[in-house]
């Protein structure tokens, strides 16, 4: 028995950030490859973390220095990053 795996099969994309906007009060929306969009509100998120490196992003003008690296969100060469399947189910967790 073969067995194939189709890669250009819609199912099998991978899913990536296509585009990013800072909205305003720590909420990014974001549209993905597939034409999915959501906002995400990250400020509960900072707001329950207890780490350092995580709390500054409180800092509003440090928050919204994000960009799109690789498909993925990233603040400060991965100095705060997100599996973009939890920001494509807008589950940010600590």
């Amino acid at each position: 028995m073969k067995i194939t795996v189709d890669y250009n099969h819609a199912d099998n994309q991978l899913i990536v950030v296509k585009d990013a906007k800072y909205i305003g009060d720590f909420a990014i929306r974001i549209q993905f490859n597939d034409g999915d969009e959501k906002l995400v509100d990250f400020k509960p998120f900072l707001n329950k973390s207890n780490h350092p490196a995580i709390k500054k992003y409180l800092n509003e003008q440090l928050f919204k220095s994000f960009k799109i690296i690789d498909g993925n969100l990233n603040w400060n060469n991965s100095d705060l990053i997100f599996p973009v399947s939890d920001l494509k189910d807008s589950k940010i967790d600590n």
